[in-house]
């Protein structure tokens, strides 16, 4: 069993002695199995084929930073959490480390007694999430891109904290595109953050609950037996959307939790209560739709404008960068463990 077994911790720490520091602490006061790496490149070399419970990184390594590469650090151990440990404890270091999501940020000299108890912490509270178990998450969207586009960030999130991602896209976008080659950029998207895709072909522009949307919606709530739904909005000018909102009501009727996204075509009765933190999960989202070549031509695909809506929503929340959702259903998931998403909600 995971909660019997040595907890391990992966150091990245160009200077020999703080190395040998940081592994002896861990070792000695925490009972941990310590890999040391002394670049970023070594670092994301071991963790393509190693898991660790705890990450503890120096800023200043040579070539790139124990910063620039924490994103890569994310997507190779979701869920793990990140200690920048440096002898430069400036004031914009802490506040770039937490900003790219570091869990802990520690000045030199720190006790060894210190580091390890830190460390232990993060790491147990960690395994306890992973042992809590995975929540099942289902985006229902009627075109290639439609969910990404919405809550790709958010998604990106939850496969972070462990969950698994089923993606239900219902046409396959030939109004927008070429069908095969809108597949193949679904596929990829999908696999930024190792969702499944599921990819109907219900025809494009002319979606109709009742002639089998529901049914095929109904097939995969089944199969899947999601936790929590997102969908497209009520609130929106293509007819496509609000086919698939009305289809999913019906459809996902046995499902606890249910929240609706914005789409580029929703309208100012668009009414979000519900706000996701997503700082350090935007630039995932990019990726994702960085995956619809054949659509980087609209607008709404720009980075500018993604990382633009991102801040915008943020008013509404302590976060920086924020998806916002209207709450259809929330009832209380029993034994099933909230993602590792913080929240913001306002009641009208």
């Amino acid at each position: 069993m995971e909660e019997q077994s040595r907890l391990r911790a992966l150091v990245i720490e160009d200077d020999p002695d703080a190395a040998e520091f940081a592994r002896i602490a861990l070792e000695r006061f925490a009972g941990m199995e310590v890999v040391v790496t002394f670049t970023a490149e070594q670092a994301l070399d071991v963790l393509t084929g190693q898991r660790f419970d705890a990450i503890v990184s120096d800023i200043e390594l040579p070539g790139r930073s124990g910063l620039d590469i924490l994103p890569q650090v994310r997507e190779l151990a979701p869920g793990v959490p990140v200690i920048i440990l440096t002898a430069h404890g400036v004031v914009s270091y802490a506040v770039e480390a937490l900003r790219r999501d570091a869990d802990e940020f520690l000045v030199k000299p720190v006790a060894p007694t210190d580091l390890a108890r830190r460390v232990e912490e993060l790491a147990e509270a960690a395994r306890r999430r992973r042992a809590r178990g995975r929540s099942v998450v289902l985006a229902v969207g009627a075109h290639p891109d439609d969910v990404e586009i919405g809550i790709g960030a958010t998604l990106a999130a939850h496969a972070a904290a462990g969950d698994r991602v089923v993606i239900l896209t219902l046409s396959r976008g030939a109004v927008g595109g070429e069908v095969a080659a809108r597949h193949e950029e679904a596929l990829a998207a999908a696999a930024v953050i190792g969702a499944r895709l599921v990819h109907l072909d219900f025809a494009d522009t002319v979606l109709d609950p009742a002639a089998g949307v529901i049914t095929a919606i109904e097939e995969v709530v089944g199969e899947v037996r999601p936790d929590r739904v997102y969908t497209h909005s009520a609130h929106d000018r293509h007819q496509d959307h609000r086919a698939v909102h009305e289809a999913v009501q019906v459809a996902a009727r046995s499902v606890a939790g249910l929240w609706c996204f914005q789409s580029p075509s929703c309208t100012v009765e668009f009414r979000p209560n519900r706000f996701i933190d997503v700082g350090g999960f935007v630039e995932t989202k990019l990726r994702m739709l960085a995956a619809y070549a054949s659509q980087q031509h609209r607008d709404y695909m720009q980075p500018d404008l993604v990382r633009a809506t991102a801040r915008y929503w943020s008013r509404f929340s302590p976060a920086r960068e924020v998806e916002p959702l209207e709450t259809i259903r929330a009832a209380e998931l029993v034994g099933v463990p909230e993602p590792m998403l913080e929240v913001a909600e306002e009641h009208a």
